[in-house]
């Protein structure tokens, strides 16, 4: 059965993995035969460095609501704050402005065939779904990082108020499925892993003195503890590079903590690349240093490529992708020592990268698109009964 499919989340084209992943699955959809629409509620506050597709025709539509950022109600603190009447009249227009928009949705949605399917990808724009009349699809929503991450936000809030009445919440690991079942009471959670990213042809020689990280310059992404974890590792392993891809808010900030730790010489700033398969042929190693994760497409990628990873434990995603001590290592979160132990023993020991490159290429098949489309496909085939 084809479908009309609506994937529903922040920006259409900003920068990050769950946007990469929309797309990926709209294109996934539409190669099925499904009728897809990609919708942003706001244009992206940082865009991708590519456009969706290489630039070249879509295979789906894709749709943004609003022309610029709505305003952003101040939190309101005590009973001045909730009575403030500038800070009420902009809780007004932006409520007006809300309704607006979701109307939009609306009329996206009544033209859908019987069996149409909203999948929306994160919570913030669930707000405008859930003013949208979506009577006689289903709506799943999802989650794309772990409980803990959810929880330890503002986000968590949200999860429990606008996906309270979903078809289905979805999340990326089935440990993460059990706590939202078993710690917030929730008896309508699934879970299903992203799919792997694009075959990336040829897998690495693994032969070249570099390591690889990808992913933005952040906060959660740890790169401030990557580079602790070089400091460590550089002075052992004289000749190597660490080449960092990805562009953020704290770069600035990350290149002079690269600077006072003496470590210009060993580090190269790569920017964003448009060749994720190109940068990871060009390593050896890959190394994740992140605070938390969902399901890390970078990881998935590496993999596919060959390349044997070193990764902090951070999330269930993670340890669910790398098999610890067979296709890749895995050191306690935060644990910089111990990060820079396994990174040495990648990068120090030929036979070992080969083997758990090898490894990694072939345990990481079991994410093939194909497997986990059909897989969504059984989802959707499932809740409509």
């Amino acid at each position: 059965m084809t479908r009309d499919i609506f994937l529903v989340g922040n920006s259409v084209d900003e920068l990050g993995g769950v946007t990469n992943w929309t797309h990926q699955m709209a294109g996934l959809f539409a190669a099925r035969g499904h009728r897809v629409r990609v919708v942003g509620i706001t244009p992206p506050a940082v865009p991708r460095a590519t456009a969706p597709g290489g630039g070249a025709p879509l295979p789906y539509s894709t749709t943004t609501l609003y022309d610029a950022h709505p305003p952003r109600p101040r939190p309101a603190r005590g009973m001045r704050g909730r009575l403030d009447p500038v800070e009420r009249y902009r809780r007004r227009v932006r409520r007006a402005g809300m309704r607006e928009q979701a109307a939009k949705l609306t009329a996206m949605f009544r033209a859908a065939r019987p069996g149409g399917v909203v999948i929306v990808t994160q919570v913030w724009a669930m707000e405008w779904v859930a003013l949208a009349d979506t009577a006689g699809l289903t709506v799943v929503g999802m989650s794309h990082e772990s409980y803990e991450m959810t929880r330890d936000s503002s986000r968590l809030a949200r999860v429990l108020r606008y996906y309270a009445d979903v078809d289905r919440l979805l999340v990326l690991t089935r440990e993460d499925a059990d706590r939202w079942i078993h710690r917030r009471n929730l008896n309508h959670v699934g879970h299903l892993p992203n799919p792997l990213p694009a075959d990336p042809g040829e897998p690495s020689p693994r032969t070249a003195p570099a390591v690889v990280s990808i992913g933005r310059l952040d906060g959660q992404k740890g790169v401030d503890m990557l580079l602790d974890t070089w400091a460590e590792t550089a002075p052992e392993h004289p000749g190597w590079t660490l080449r960092i891809y990805g562009t953020g808010e704290d770069e600035q900030q990350l290149r002079e903590q690269c600077t006072a730790l003496g470590l210009d010489g060993s580090v190269e700033w790569r920017g964003a690349t448009g060749d994720v398969p190109g940068a990871l042929r060009g390593g050896s190693v890959f190394v994740q240093s992140s605070r938390g994760e969902g399901f890390p497409l970078a990881l998935l990628e590496a993999m596919a490529a060959g390349v044997p990873c070193a990764a902090f434990d951070c999330a269930p995603g993670v340890r669910e992708i790398v098999r610890d001590g067979e296709d890749g290592l895995l050191a306690p979160p935060g644990n910089t020592t111990a990060l820079a132990e396994r990174l040495g023993r990648l990068m120090s020991d030929r036979a070992l990268r080969d083997r758990m490159g090898e490894a990694a290429r072939e345990n990481v098949r079991r994410y093939a698109p194909e497997r986990i489309v059909a897989r969504w496909e059984e989802l959707f085939a499932f809740l409509e009964r």
